[in-house]
């Protein structure tokens, strides 16, 4: 009987491919640095080419095999160049992490609704391209992992950010959905649900009394730092082919909410 080879246990992404959107800042940067260090070849896209040149430089100077994509993934026709150019360049793809989102806070009632059209257009439609670019490889190939940053704003609505709140809750429903659809074809629809966390979509708010409101939450805590939802990533798409981790919800110890 020929013994079956595993990759080492500090390791376990070895041989896979993975590609992250949003990787330029924040959990998308700390979710790409954590896939390579378990061995994983990683894609990495976003806008802003200054910070994913300096995050494929450091990669790579760990040893990672790395291949940039400039992707708004607001541009349907950009999602479907990344997954195939990963596929192309990579020899494949095993995991998508949708990161990529905006966080504008702000009340319904005398909205800038361009503010509206931003959260769903990259929130809700970006992952879905995204999406809908990636499975059929991953169902033909009879495996993969799509994790899909959420937050805990898909769970609980709160005054001040109904819109981010119903793009949240449209992540999560759209998630369980797809997991129904293709349970049996071995792949396999994770969620991530983070409350609070240092990242710089505090600083993007444009509502004052929001971002006070914001900025006021997370000096109260210990908030969640980009590594803690990294590995909660790393720890879904690493599990044994029979188990399928489909919901994580990390809040901060001190976050009531």
């Amino acid at each position: 009987m020929t013994e079956t080879v595993r990759p080492p246990a500090e390791r376990p992404l070895t041989g896979k491919v993975a590609l992250v959107t949003g990787a330029s800042s924040g959990i998308g940067e700390a979710t790409a640095a954590a896939l390579t260090a378990a061995g994983a070849a990683v894609a990495i896209g976003a806008r802003r080419k200054d910070r994913l040149d300096d995050l494929s430089v450091r990669l790579r100077d760990g040893g990672g095999t790395v291949l940039q994509l400039d992707l708004d993934v607001t541009d349907e026709q950009a999602c479907a160049d990344a997954v195939r150019r990963t596929r192309e360049e990579l020899g494949g793809l095993d995991v998508l992490v949708n990161n990529a989102g905006v966080m504008l806070l702000g009340t319904i009632r005398g909205a800038d609704t361009e503010e509206w059209r931003r959260m769903v257009n990259t929130n809700v439609l970006g992952l879905m391209y995204m999406t809908h670019a990636a499975i059929e490889g991953m169902v033909e190939q009879g495996s993969g992992d799509i994790v899909n940053i959420s937050s805990v704003a898909g769970r609980t609505a709160r005054k001040g950010a109904g819109v981010y709140n119903a793009s949240k809750w449209a992540v999560n429903a759209f998630s369980e959905s797809l997991r129904q659809e293709v349970t049996g074809r071995g792949v396999r629809i994770g969620l991530v649900e983070p409350g609070a966390v240092t990242t710089e979509l505090n600083s993007h708010i444009t509502h004052p009394g929001a971002r006070a409101a914001s900025e006021a939450m997370h000096a109260s805590m210990r908030v969640l730092q980009a590594d803690d939802i990294a590995r909660a990533v790393v720890y879904l798409v690493t599990q044994p082919s029979h188990v399928a981790v489909n919901e994580v919800l990390i809040r901060p110890t001190d976050q009531e909410r």
